[in-house]
């Protein structure tokens, strides 16, 4: 009986033991197939995340870019780059620029002023952007009245195309270059041909190929493109006369004479449905032939050092009292330092000059400080610092009277003694 007892408690252990042991098994296979698909999905969101940075790195580098792209719009848009185009160059000093981040949605963009219409911020696939209506007529603040439009300048800006089917109205927003320098006088829709513009660019904002120009009040023109739907990139150039247009990545407009514009302006039509978005606009002196004008103009600088050895510049300007170069003068070292790169053995003593306003105690060490900034700004520019030496000239060797303005401003000048 006993061995009885004892085979059943053996036979009942026996089966204990085999459940635990599938118990314990199913357990481990379950555990292990959590765990795997944990890592399954860690995996594909590393691989995920890689793809994507493979993706914008590539984008990046098709458009010359560092890092991420910023997605622009909820379909994934990329943001359009500036001066995408091959010859496009941006004016070297900034007079405008605002890309309406720091700007409260629902208000009127703190940077602009309105002649009428409709403007405020909104966000645009969470991207913030001016928003145009009911004939909209702005242009932006600038400190200077009348006249702000130098003679070669930039502009840029994105705006959005929609791509809308054929039962959508089609519409152009215009960006207007005025020519009058009371800005009082601003032309609208019924005069942007006249004797006000010197250039008016009629682009749209729906399903159209063909967009359309005017210049010189009564001469107009024609062009077809296709943009993207989503952000595109308006660049504009003027160099004096020349201007040209250049949409994203391609130049649609080359105008070899152009009046000089004195300020600008966007419009859009009555019947425009809230499409019109606006954003990253950028106003630059400077300009795209800019390049070739430094071309043209080096021939004078070399001219002038093989007939006299030296070339003599008012054009290098600088703060009053100080030896701050003021942003235009680069276009002027820019010269010299072309010349200096093309012809690597020249050596330069660069002599600053002031007039006599002031005593010599300050003009003279003033003239040895803003010969050795222009020295600073050739070095920044490429130029061996070897082949410079800058010395301060102060007020002593004058070349005009300086009883008259006229007189001393000749006297403030730069004066590059090659050795």
């Amino acid at each position: 009986m006993k061995r009885l007892i004892l085979l059943l408690v053996v036979a009942f252990a026996m089966v204990v033991n085999t459940d635990a042991q599938g118990w314990l098994n199913r357990l481990k296979d379950k555990a292990k197939s959590k765990i795997e698909n944990k890592i399954d999905d860690a995996v594909d969101k590393a691989m995920d995340k890689g793809i994507d940075k493979a993706e914008d790195e590539a984008s990046d580098a098709v458009r010359g870019k560092k890092g991420k792209t910023s997605k622009d719009d909820e379909s994934g848009e990329d943001n359009p780059s500036a001066a995408t185009s091959s010859d496009f160059k941006r004016g070297e000093m900034i007079l405008f620029q605002d890309d309406f981040q720091g700007e409260t949605i629902g208000e009127f963009p703190s940077k602009w002023d309105m002649f009428q219409g409709t403007i405020e911020t909104k966000t645009l696939g969470g991207v913030k952007a001016i928003n145009m209506t009911d004939n909209a007529q702005v242009q932006p603040l600038i400190k200077e009245q009348g006249a702000y439009l130098p003679e070669e300048f930039t502009i840029e800006y994105d705006f959005y195309y929609w791509n809308q089917k054929d039962d959508v109205a089609l519409n152009d927003v215009k960006l207007i270059l005025a020519i009058t320098k009371d800005r009082s006088e601003f032309p609208g829709e019924g005069n942007d041909s006249g004797d006000l513009t010197a250039f008016v660019l009629k682009h749209g904002v729906c399903d159209s190929r063909e967009h359309g120009y005017l210049f010189n009040g009564n001469h107009e023109g024609s062009f077809e493109y296709s943009f993207k739907k989503g952000w595109n990139h308006v660049a504009l150039s003027f160099n004096k006369r020349a201007l040209k247009v250049y949409f994203n990545d391609k130049r649609v407009v080359n105008l070899p004479r152009v009046n000089q514009p004195a300020w600008m302006c966007f419009q859009v039509p009555y019947d425009y449905e809230n499409l019109t978005f606006i954003r990253n606009v950028v106003i630059a002196k400077g300009a795209v032939a800019l390049y070739d004008r430094h071309a043209q103009d080096m021939s004078a600088v070399e001219k002038a050092i093989q007939e006299t050895g030296q070339f003599v510049t008012n054009n290098i300007l600088f703060d009053t009292g100080k030896a701050t170069l003021k942003q235009e003068s680069m276009i002027e070292i820019m010269k010299v330092a072309d010349y200096m790169k093309k012809n690597p053995s020249a050596r330069f003593e660069v002599q600053g000059h002031t007039d006599n306003q002031g005593s010599d105690k300050i003009n003279d060490p003033l003239s040895q400080q803003r010969a050795e900034a222009i020295v600073k700004a050739l070095e920044g520019l490429g130029v061996d610092g070897f082949n410079l030496r800058a010395v301060g000239k102060g007020s002593h060797e004058p070349v005009a009277d300086n009883k008259t303005e006229a007189g001393r401003a000749k006297n403030r000048r730069v004066v590059f003694v090659k050795k």
